[in-house]
C-alpha cells in the first residue's frame, strides 16, 4: 500500500506543468544578457558624440612613481604661455645680467639666484627679459659652477649623512638612506659624463666628497 502511494506522488510531480519565475529579480545570467545590448548602445552613442573627437577630452595619464619613495606626486611649475617680459617689468636686461653676476660671485647657485631675483626684484623669468637662462649667463661670464647644481646638493646630503653616522653608528635607517643617495649620485654622474658636462675621469668617492662641497 505504501509503495502504491509513493508511485502516485511521483506521477503527480512529473505530470505538473513547468512554471517559469516571473519575479522582478531575475537570475545573474539573465541580467548580464539583458545588459549587453544596453552597453553596446551606450558605446555607440559615445563614439558618435562630438565630445569624443576633442583632443583635450582625454582621461588623465597615470602619475609616474618616485624613484626612492612611495609617492606619485605630479606637482610642477606652470610657466605662462606668453614668454615675453610682462609690461609692468621695467628692469633692463643689462641690470638683470649684473645682478646675476654679483650673486654668483657671492657663491650663490643658479636656483638661489632665481629665487633672489623673483622675491627681491620682481623678475619672474630671467629668460623672458634677457633671452638667456641663468646658467647660460653664468657660463658666458665664466662663473658657472664646476659641478652641476643637483649633483652638488646630493653630494652635500651624502656628506651630512656620513657625519651623522660617525656619531650614531647604530642608525640603520640613515645607513639605508645613504645608500639611496649615493645611488642617485652615481646615476647623475653617468648622465653628466655622457652629456659631457663632467670630465670622463670625474669620480665620486666618499672619502674625498667633503672637499667637493666645502
Amino acid at each position: 500500500m505504501n509503495n502504491l502511494n509513493g508511485l502516485q506522488l511521483k506521477s503527480n510531480l512529473f505530470s505538473r506543468p513547468l512554471v517559469f519565475d516571473s519575479s522582478p529579480n531575475p537570475s545573474p545570467n539573465a541580467a548580464r544578457a539583458s545588459s549587453r545590448p544596453r552597453a553596446a548602445a551606450a558605446a555607440a552613442a559615445a563614439a558618435a558624440s562630438p565630445r569624443s573627437a576633442v583632443a583635450g577630452d582625454k582621461l588623465p595619464a597615470a602619475a609616474m612613481g618616485r624613484m626612492h619613495s612611495r609617492g606619485k606626486g605630479i606637482s610642477s611649475s606652470a610657466l605662462p604661455y606668453k614668454r615675453t617680459a610682462p609690461t609692468w617689468l621695467k628692469t633692463p636686461a643689462s641690470d638683470v645680467d649684473e645682478m646675476i653676476t654679483k650673486a654668483a660671485k657671492k657663491g650663490q647657485m643658479p636656483s638661489q639666484i632665481g629665487v633672489l631675483l623673483r622675491d627681491q626684484h620682481g623678475i619672474p623669468l630671467v629668460h623672458s627679459v634677457t633671452g638667456s637662462k641663468i646658467l647660460r649667463i653664468l657660463k658666458a661670464h665664466g662663473l658657472a659652477p664646476e659641478i652641476p647644481e643637483d649633483l652638488y646638493f646630493l653630494i652635500k646630503k651624502a656628506v651630512a649623512i656620513r657625519k651623522h653616522l660617525e656619531r650614531n653608528r647604530k642608525d640603520k635607517d640613515s645607513k639605508f638612506r645613504l645608500i639611496l643617495v649615493e645611488s642617485r649620485i652615481h646615476r647623475l654622474a653617468r648622465y653628466y659624463k655622457r652629456t659631457k658636462k663632467l670630465p670622463p675621469t670625474w669620480k665620486y668617492e666618499s672619502t674625498t666628497a667633503s672637499t667637493l662641497v666645502a
